[in-house]
């Protein structure tokens, strides 16, 4: 991300939190003249204890000095999460990772990494980079949304196929936020490599694709490691529950690991099992 295209990112985020920030949970006065939802800039100003002038000059993406002791004062003043105040930060001081080029081989998942990832029998487990190129999967995984082996290697990236390819979108209850719960993390990672130009042309070429696209990540939040429960139709299956985590994979290649653990108040293991063994199913109603 160039320093112009860095601001603009800190100039729409500060924009949208503003906006999404609650008066009286602040202790603010409701008011009468409240055109727009949020709070305006001179309210974010004296929450922070800043002047209008700097902090609409940061709002604007304006290249202005900041400190972190400052910033950390917006943050308070916008109620930001751990994740949100990350990623302004990362913006507003230039502070993401070193830019580390990334090769055309895809990266190598360790063999320790590969066992934890078949052990996990009946819970579909996807292993992404940074940029959410697909890297591992287990059976399962194959088996509740796509074979990603029939899929070519340099198409294999999360974020495009959930727009792309019409299983996805018919799987998820919730579409919307299903896709919303990975834009989050990939946000994340937008933050984290300002300095990284693929993240720009992979939006545009987003963008350009896909309408809806835009739509969504204008909405998307700022989230590591979301905690959700999503609700899947299956074509084979019917309707499937299960709690999404998302996992770091401690070392240098940034890998991203999202379980999908079956709800134990529901029937989605068993579900699972008549999935991915077919045969046994029918074996055992046999005797």
């Amino acid at each position: 991300m160039n320093h112009r295209t860095r601001l603009q990112a800190l100039s729409e985020f500060l924009t949208k939190q503003r906006a999404k920030a609650q008066p009286d949970a602040l202790g603010l006065p409701l008011g009468t003249r409240r055109r727009t939802p949020g709070l305006r800039r001179e309210e974010v100003a004296q929450l922070a204890g800043v002047s209008t002038t700097w902090y609409t000059w940061l709002e604007q993406g304006r290249d202005i000095k900041v400190s972190a002791s400052v910033l950390d004062c917006v943050a308070n003043a916008l109620q930001l999460t751990s994740d949100e105040r990350k990623y302004l930060f990362s913006l507003a001081l230039d502070s993401g990772n070193p830019q580390i080029p990334m090769t055309a081989e895809q990266p190598e998942i360790s063999p320790s990494l590969q066992h934890i990832l078949q052990e996990l029998t009946y819970c579909p487990t996807i292993i992404s980079d940074r940029r959410f190129q697909i890297v591992g999967w287990n059976i399962a995984a194959a088996h509740v949304f796509i074979d990603f082996q029939q899929i070519p290697r340099e198409e294999r990236n999360l974020i495009q196929l959930l727009f792309a390819r019409k299983e996805f979108k018919s799987l998820a209850g919730n579409w919307s936020e299903f896709v919303n719960g990975f834009l989050s993390i990939f946000r994340t990672y937008y933050g984290q490599y300002v300095d990284d130009p693929w993240y720009e042309q992979f939006l545009r070429d987003m963008q350009t694709a896909y309408p809806e696209f835009e739509q969504l990540w204008n909405q998307s939040q700022v989230s590591s490691a979301p905690d959700v429960v999503i609700e899947f139709r299956h074509a084979k299956a019917g309707k499937m529950l299960f709690h999404l985590t998302s996992l770091q994979v401690q070392g240098t290649q940034d890998l991203k690991c999202s379980i999908y653990t079956p709800a134990p108040e529901s029937n989605t293991e068993i579900k699972l099992r008549k999935l991915m063994h077919p045969k046994s199913v029918l074996a055992e109603a046999e005797l």
